[in-house]
């Protein structure tokens, strides 16, 4: 029984670790495509990536707006850019959580 809870857990981290790589490796890549810089305004934003697939609406103060588009979602306070991320490729990856 203990060496089943040993294996078990041995493959679990070894999960952990290459979900962790898959991010590690995803950051790499988008490092190397344009991503919305820090300080951007919105209609540059959008004028460089297109029209977001949803703009979520502004919430707490100062406002902060998310902007989602297919690969990366875009966060704005007021209307300049304050962080842009990945999303996640698949449910199964550990990366931001999904707003409640």
């Amino acid at each position: 029984m203990k060496r089943v809870l040993i294996f078990i857990a041995c493959v679990t981290a070894l999960q952990l670790a290459q979900a962790d790589t898959l991010l590690v490796e995803r950051g790499e890549r988008a490092e190397a495509a344009a991503l919305p810089r820090r300080g951007s305004l919105m209609n540059h934003v959008e004028a460089q990536f297109g029209t977001p697939v949803e703009k979520r609406q502004a919430v707490g103060e100062p406002p902060i707006t998310r902007w989602v588009y297919p690969a990366f979602s875009v966060y704005f306070e007021h209307d300049h850019v304050i962080s842009s991320v990945l999303n996640k490729s698949a449910r199964n990856e550990i990366g931001p959580k999904p707003a409640q």
